[in-house]
């Protein structure tokens, strides 16, 4: 916006200065006064945020090479051939500067290839002049956008970064509180249901699977953002939530974060594989989650100590119906481009390798 008023400023004085080369003072003063009027237009457009995107820069660029489109009648063809003043000057990078900012480098390179092609159209001729005022439009506006996407970078970062810490003190502080508070007395209610036993065991047993959720709530980290791009999630806070007293879960102490679609969807996978160990190796059956993070791609086990799947047994129950494993481990795997590995046996428990490919490596 700055930018267009004072190249506004700079076309005036040098029509004034080079009054005596326009053949008639018409022509230019309507191509100015148009000037005027456009710039005024998109400084109220650029001076608010809604009016900063992609399609109003474009709309800049239309209405600026219209505006040099009417330059041709300020002189003739044969004085512009020859080196007459082009009235626009450097107003006509104004929207390469603008598709610069809203669509980094590429839109200012493309900004800055239209407007000079604009420009040189003007003088049918490919010169010492034309070369260097490429080299500017395309040179510069390929800067800005550089600057600008580098820019929008660091302050989604910096955003990012001081939500995090917003989230994270705010949980210590919470998590003090239900420390000092709900956790003691789950922790009490365990204790002393186990001690007397019978009816009080069942009270016991619901204490220590909330006190278990609640510190595995606790421990769990906020989604991460990308800045639009879809969302981050962290695979290991989303497992820890899944720990219970019979169930537990390994992770990392760094995030590892995944697409949160990915995450969701291996998430429920693990789940569905829970609950089939709660289902046939019996309530009290113990199960170990753990999460294995690679360069390539993420590997989460479910491991369990029931009595193992027998040979056959899962395509019965395919054919009966039953399509907890085929779909809701496999069928997740292979929709995320990943695999579901099963290792069992009779007497030697359940084990599901479930793997995922990093963003790079989906396809």
């Amino acid at each position: 916006m700055v930018f267009r008023l004072l190249a506004l400023v700079v076309a005036v004085v040098g029509f004034w200065r080079n009054a005596d080369r326009f053949p008639s003072m018409t022509a230019p003063v309507l191509v100015l006064v148009a000037m005027t009027a456009w710039t005024a237009v998109v400084s109220v457009l650029y001076a608010r945020p809604e009016g900063r995107r992609t399609r109003t820069a474009l709309a800049d660029l239309v209405v600026t090479v219209a505006v040099v489109g009417g330059v041709t009648t300020t002189q003739t063809a044969t004085a512009f051939s020859a080196g007459a003043p082009i009235l626009t000057s450097l107003w006509v990078a104004g929207p390469a500067y603008a598709l610069a900012v809203a669509r980094g480098r590429d839109g200012g390179l493309l900004g800055g290839l239209v407007v000079w092609g604009a420009v040189t159209a003007l003088r049918q001729r490919v010169g010492d002049q034309e070369l260097f005022n490429l080299v500017l439009f395309g040179l510069s506006a390929v800067l800005l956008g550089y600057a600008a996407t580098t820019t929008r970078a660091a302050t989604l970062a910096v955003q990012q970064a001081a939500a995090t810490a917003a989230a994270a003190a705010e949980r210590e502080r919470l998590g003090r509180a239900v420390h000092d508070g709900v956790l003691q007395v789950l922790a009490a209610v365990r204790r002393r249901g186990e001690a007397l036993g019978e009816d009080a065991a069942d009270l016991a047993r619901l204490a220590a699977e909330q006190e278990v959720a609640l510190r595995g709530l606790l421990s769990a980290g906020p989604p991460v953002d990308d800045g639009g791009h879809g969302g981050d999630a962290d695979l290991g806070s989303t497992l820890r939530l899944l720990a219970t007293p019979d169930v537990q879960v390994s992770s990392p102490a760094d995030p590892v974060l995944l697409p949160g679609r990915v995450a969701t969807e291996l998430a429920a996978a693990v789940r569905e594989a829970l609950a089939n160990t709660a289902e046939h190796a019996g309530p009290a059956a113990r199960a170990w989650v753990s999460l294995e993070p690679g360069d390539d791609e993420v590997v989460v086990v479910v491991r369990d100590e029931g009595p193992g799947i027998p040979a056959g047994r899962l395509a019965e129950a395919g054919a009966a119906g039953h399509r907890g494993v085929s779909s809701s481990i496999c069928g997740r795997l292979t929709d995320l481009g990943g695999t579901a590995v099963l290792h069992t046996g009779p007497g030697q428990g359940t084990e599901w390798e479930l793997t995922v490919p990093r963003e790079r490596d989906r396809r």
